[in-house]
């Protein structure tokens, strides 16, 4: 079998066999049999992988496929960019764990990431090096938090998601994941969401002038209304997990408003947006504000090997000496790879690609507005997400999705799901995709979606008996 590469996008995904094939059943089988219930992704999306290449991966059945989860988002110029491969191995030969002590590579890591602030915040903005974690870094932020203010309360958002740990899984939104849990880290307080495709408050779109962020104005400035001044707000400016949902721009601005009128830190958790996955190296860009805290991991590397931090305020540097450590907090080869990364990053003009690719998807998924079994398609950058709806009631149509999610790798392209119910498809390519595959892996999608309404697996057909063409509308 000849190594995969990126010209495999000449040729496209393909898929030979029956999923899972007999190779990766076995491994899925011996997976089941000694690793945690916990495990996730091969639940859905039934394959083992042998190898990976730029935007496609191979299985160990030799079925090739476009990957658009990307490692959850980590692999920012997708699978084993050649450069970022060099990059590690000749730092694997150098020096690979250093704790907290300064090296050349963090130095340069730093240097580079600051880089990407804008002067104001450049100048202004503290790092500090976290285990290898997104969740560890929310829990920093939020120690950090506490720490400046002598404050206790955290102000979360319904549907946000910053981890599984046990201060990030509070001010998650996700119940289903906390129930189970007794004693769980009290003071969180969760507000709704710009949301406005399903308003919290049950407002039309027209009548909204964006009420989430001024219940959470009444909230903080009645004397009255029983919520203490917290340590901190934390927001997802496109909240991921929670079903790639841009939060709107004026509710942005009013929280930051209002938050740095009452002196409360506002973290923004950029695990997923920040690096590029916007169309800006972070998502707050978008909304013309400067956080006090950002918290980001998932594609520092852009190669996938670990490394999260925070960056904030200098004025909230109240830690002590090992106020907050980790033993991986040192990784050379994060280092490494995440200069290489920034370089390529303005050398190749990715984030142009970002922008450019993600006007491409939104004009193929324009044919998805009006679709019976569709109720929002929405995304910033290369982060997408397509809402699928019961055509009856309205309701979310989590079992549509997994029928499309699993028709779609049928294709040859892997996807993931969000959103409450698991309704929202979601799709997060590389960021130096390119529009071949793009075009490739959103005809998968819109075909797996009209297949999946039409005929839907084990139940009647959703689609009106009398509908003709495509049902694209």
């Amino acid at each position: 079998m000849t190594m995969l590469s990126e010209p495999d996008a000449l040729t496209g995904p393909s898929v030979h066999c029956d999923l899972p094939g007999p190779r990766s059943a076995e491994l899925l089988a011996r997976q089941q049999h000694r690793e945690s219930n916990a495990r996730t992704y091969p639940r859905n999306l039934p394959i083992a992988i042998a190898e990976g290449a730029g935007s496609f991966v191979r299985d160990v059945d030799g079925n090739v496929f476009i990957d658009f989860l990307t490692g959850a988002g980590v692999l920012s110029l997708g699978h084993n960019h050649p450069e970022l491969v060099r990059a590690v191995t000749q730092q694997l030969g150098t020096l690979t764990h250093a704790l907290d002590f300064p090296t050349p590579a963090k130095d340069a890591f730093t240097e580079a990431q600051l880089s990407m602030l804008t002067p104001g915040l450049r100048e202004r903005m503290r790092v500090h090096f976290c285990g290898p974690t997104g969740a560890n870094a929310v829990e920093a932020a939020i120690k950090l938090c506490k720490t400046a203010t002598g404050r206790g309360d955290v102000i979360s958002f319904q549907g946000g998601y910053h981890g599984c740990s046990h201060a990030a899984m509070a001010a998650s939104g996700l119940v289903s994941q906390k129930r189970p849990i007794a004693n769980g880290v009290p003071g969180v307080h969760f507000f709704p969401y710009s949301y406005c495709a399903r308003c919290p408050l049950g407002l039309r779109p027209d009548t909204c002038e964006t009420n989430c962020a001024g219940l959470l104005e009444k909230s903080l400035l009645d004397p009255n209304g029983g919520l203490a001044r917290p340590a901190a707000v934390i927001l997802e400016l496109v909240q991921g997990e929670g079903g790639v949902i841009p939060a709107a721009r004026d509710f942005v601005r009013r929280v930051r408003a209002l938050t740095r009128s009452l002196d409360i830190p506002l973290i923004v958790d950029e695990v997923q947006t920040g690096c590029g996955r916007t169309g800006t190296w972070f998502a707050f860009e978008h909304y013309d504000i400067e956080p006090d805290v950002i918290v980001a991991s998932k594609a520092l590397s852009g190669i996938g090997t670990p490394v999260a931090l925070i960056m904030y305020d200098q004025r909230l540097d109240a830690w002590q000496p090992g106020a907050h450590t980790g033993t991986f907090r040192g990784n050379q080869l994060a280092f490494a790879a995440g200069v290489e990364a920034v370089r390529i990053l303005h050398r190749d003009q990715v984030l142009a690609n970002v922008r450019e690719r993600g006007q491409q998807v939104e004009q193929r998924f324009a044919a998805l507005r009006g679709h019976p079994a569709v109720h929002e398609v929405r995304g910033l950058g290369l982060m997408w997400g397509v809402e699928l709806t019961d055509p009856g009631d309205g309701r979310s149509a989590g079992q549509l999705a997994r029928q499309v999610q699993a028709r779609a790798l049928r294709r040859g392209l892997i996807i993931e799901l969000g959103g409450r119910d698991d309704c929202v498809i979601r799709i997060l390519p590389p960021l130096n995709v390119t529009a071949a595959v793009i075009d490739t892996a959103c005809g998968i999608v819109l075909d797996a979606i009209e297949e999946s309404y039409a005929t839907p697996a084990g139940g009647a057909d959703l689609a009106p008996a009398a509908a003709g063409g495509d049902g694209m509308g």
